[in-house]
């Protein structure tokens, strides 16, 4: 029997980069469909989030993100860019945010196809793995067509959707806080969210309880 969740996942968050690669890889080993859900990451939907934080936030972030990277041997470094427009003295968010938009667009057509996973992990790549200039070129369509996509077809839907895209994003949104919780990356199994990036092998165990199955 094939088990079905859904992983909720911002672009912008290096936790769900941190975790993404794992999720696909448990549903390439099992009888397991991993939706993704793409929401805006916390920038975009409370943009005084980071200018409200403890001041020792920021700083134990990055030590721990990567920590967890070293651990799982990921790679990973500083986006280039962010996919965030951001005054780098102030922490205001920019009204115009073309970068992550698109992205998270692009990550909301995939999952129409049912590719979004792949697809977020193969973005992930290029966003949190070290390469420059990540949005230019055909960096953004290689990804796609790594996921068993047409680029040229989610280039075309996400420029002619925008307004349906954001609405279906915004659902996503709605959908993770009834489900328990607000924040990425949060997989939902059965209704129960597992928040985080240290709470895969828990997500394993419960699904194990339910007969997960190796392919």
């Amino acid at each position: 029997m094939t088990l079905t969740a859904e992983l909720y996942f911002s672009f912008r968050s290096p936790y769900s980069y941190l975790s993404v690669g794992r999720y696909r890889a448990m549903a390439a080993e099992h009888d397991l469909d991993i939706a993704l859900r793409p929401v805006w990451p916390l920038a975009i939907r409370e943009p005084d989030f980071f200018e409200r934080n403890h001041p020792n936030w920021l700083a134990y972030t990055l030590r721990d993100m990567m920590r967890v990277a070293q651990f799982h041997g990921i790679a990973f470094g500083p986006p280039r860019p962010d996919p965030i427009v951001q005054d780098p003295a102030t922490r205001a968010i920019a009204a115009d945010q073309p970068y992550i938009r698109r992205v998270t667009r692009m990550g909301q057509a995939a999952a129409r196809r049912g590719r979004g996973l792949v697809f977020a992990h193969e973005a992930g790549q290029l966003i949190w793995g070290g390469q420059e200039n990540w949005h230019e070129g055909d960096h953004l369509a290689g990804a796609l067509t790594r996921a068993g996509l047409d680029a040229a077809e989610i280039d075309r839907e996400v420029a002619a959707e925008e307004d349906t895209l954001d609405a279906e994003i915004a659902a996503n949104q709605d959908a993770l806080e009834a489900s328990g919780h607000w924040g990425v990356p949060t997989l939902v199994f059965e209704g129960e969210p597992f928040f985080g990036q240290d709470r895969i092998a828990m997500a394993r165990w419960r699904m194990e309880q339910q007969g997960l199955a190796k392919r």
